[in-house]
């Protein structure tokens, strides 16, 4: 196998999720740029755009846009922008989730309908949202990742509404790589836990890390650039037979009872 089939090369990428430095998709865009691509990152609103600026400027992304997808239009706007400027889109990364506190740190059985709704729009519509703009830009191909955890698997105490929410996440990349094959690829990744700004909603966290750096075979926890690394292996030719697969990069967690 050649070198440049692990290459990124003249690759376009769009990264969803920045929040900080701390981020899994921080992480996910410094991998596809040391392998050659060239980034459009985007940032919540306002209040995260100085905290998500530098991480732009350091990446030297072509494209720096607001992305809120719970916004009428906002999503749409970036993809304008891309077939604007590149004409294509090669790789896209979506690394976001949302629910209300309330529903988040309660039972599933209390969720409001409104909580709930709010959940699977933000954290799994918007995916599908982002690969039907995407397929038009992606003529040539390319590969989609949305970011996924253990828990829409396996019962994970405090957990809570988000389980049925990644278990969504997880059957829609199923369907969406078979509608969108053999041209484009769907993956979900799914990490361990990392401490990120979205895990500090989760009531508990401090023990689901503990946990899994005491269970997992490698005893120890994926870092963001572990998660960046293998996602954008994925994204290469070396991973152009792999769709519909929820990829782990936990140390083995999900394996252990």
């Amino acid at each position: 196998m050649q070198i440049k089939e692990f290459m990124l090369a003249d690759k376009k990428a769009l990264v969803i999720g920045i929040a900080n430095e701390h981020s899994i998709a921080y992480g996910c865009a410094k991998a596809f740029k040391s392998l050659g691509a060239d980034l459009a990152i985007t940032y919540l609103n306002d209040k995260a755009k100085p905290h998500v600026e530098p991480l732009a400027r350091e990446l030297q992304a072509s494209i720096f846009m607001p992305c809120d997808v719970s916004k009428a239009g906002e999503l749409e706007e970036i993809f304008t922008e891309i077939g604007r400027k590149w004409g294509k889109l090669d790789i896209a990364l979506h690394s976001i989730a949302f629910a209300p506190k309330d529903d988040l740190q309660g039972r599933l059985v209390d969720s409001s309908a409104a909580g709930f709704l709010t959940a699977v729009d933000v954290s799994c519509h918007s995916f599908i949202r982002m690969a039907r703009l995407s397929e038009s830009l992606m003529k040539e191909g390319g590969t989609l990742f949305t970011m996924s955890y253990y828990g829409a698997h396996m019962v994970v105490e405090h957990y809570n509404l988000m389980g049925p929410i990644k278990a969504a996440l997880e059957a829609t990349v199923r369907y969406l790589a078979a509608e969108l094959g053999p041209k484009i690829r769907v993956n979900a990744i799914s990490p361990g836990p990392i401490q990120t700004r979205a895990a500090s909603g989760l009531s508990h966290f401090d023990d689901l890390l503990n946990t899994a750096s005491t269970k997992a075979p490698a005893k120890a926890l994926a870092t963001i650039d572990d998660v960046g690394n293998a996602t954008a292996a994925l994204a290469t030719e070396a991973g152009r037979l792999i769709t519909g697969e929820t990829i782990y990069v936990d140390g083995g967690y999900h394996i252990i009872d």
